[in-house]
């Protein structure tokens, strides 16, 4: 599907490296279609020694190089990134964007470009289990569609959506979803060393009961509901903790956080 496009990287920070080493792990690409920009010169020659790609600063050469441009940089920094390649991208170009918050509308009008690729990846895609939503803009056609496809699915899971207004949800829930995970295991561990457990402990049995109840959860085809009745015995301990958990307000908590993240999307796409 790949073969023989240009690809530029355009912001080689983690996310941004997480695409490169996925597309050459997975040897959807070679190193010599690849071209990373960014603004750090030490990390652009760590990234050269150790996927042979080429590197550079100038991010209009690079944009004119590539058949595929893919934006992978803060949203703070992206209209002065986006300003100074108005109108230099060629027609047949794909631009992919993995910038959280940002409208396909704002690169489009930025850019002078109407071929847009919009997505929302998350952290795990720097080990390959990565959970992905994107959506096209109406100028992207059924081959630069499969080459958006190919290329985010080198990040794990991938999702097309036909609204982009999905983009903002999956943003709360799957883009800032795996800092939600993260703050609980962190509770956990930290309860297991207050119990008296050592932190190495309560840290591998933490780590373990989540990623073996999610395997769980996605191998049995249950509801989530089904399988926490199914572990809870009445008068038991995981009773006795889950009573804890509601009477706390989880699930108000948990809900208001993830508007909260939603929200946020959407005034970043209006600062666009």
């Amino acid at each position: 599907m790949l073969k023989d496009l240009k690809i530029s990287v355009i912001g080689a920070g983690a996310m941004g490296e997480a695409i490169i080493g996925g597309l050459l792990r997975q040897e959807l690409v070679s190193a010599e279609q690849v071209l990373a920009t960014d603004l750090q010169e030490d990390h652009l020659r760590k990234l050269q020694a150790r996927y042979g790609i080429q590197t550079g600063l100038d991010n209009v050469a690079a944009i004119q190089w590539g058949q595929i441009v893919i934006f992978a940089v803060k949203p703070q920094h992206l209209k002065q990134v986006l300003q100074p390649l108005r109108g230099l991208l060629r027609s047949d170009v794909l631009v992919i964007s993995i910038v959280a918050g940002v409208t396909i509308s704002t690169f489009a009008t930025i850019l002078d470009h109407p071929a847009v690729v919009r997505s929302m990846p998350n952290t795990p895609a720097m080990i390959g289990e990565g959970m992905t939503v994107w959506t096209t803009s109406e100028a992207v056609g059924e081959q630069q569609r499969g080459w958006a496809r190919t290329i985010l699915s080198a990040l794990g899971h991938e999702l097309f959506v036909d609204n982009e207004n999905y983009l903002d949800m999956s943003t709360a829930l799957n883009g800032s979803g795996p800092a939600y995970f993260f703050l609980m295991m962190e509770a956990m561990i930290d309860a297991g060393v207050h119990m008296g457990l050592s932190r190495p402990i309560a840290q591998e049995l933490v780590l373990q009961t989540m990623l073996g109840s999610v395997h769980y959860a996605q191998q049995s085809g249950m509801h989530p509901a089904q399988l926490r009745n199914a572990v809870t015995s009445p008068g038991g301990t995981t009773s006795a903790a889950l009573s804890e958990l509601e009477r706390g307000g989880i699930r108000t908590v948990l809900s208001d956080a993830i508007w909260a993240a939603y929200r946020r999307s959407v005034e970043l796409g209006k600062q666009g």
